[in-house]
């Protein structure tokens, strides 16, 4: 998973989109943030299912 650092960063630009416009930068920012923690969410999802054992 990303630190915890990376998903406040993430946090504080989708709260701060709420209330103004972001600037070119922080958008640019919030996509390969997002992006990024959308990678790590589906490999640790992927490691997760590989290791699922069925049993009958």
């Amino acid at each position: 998973m990303l630190d915890k650092e990376k998903i406040d960063r993430i946090n504080v630009l989708s709260n701060w989109s709420r209330s103004r416009k972001l600037t070119e930068e922080e958008k640019e920012e919030q996509i390969t943030l997002r992006k990024e923690y959308i990678a790590s969410f589906r490999k640790s999802l992927a490691y997760q299912l590989e290791s699922i054992k069925i049993v009958d």
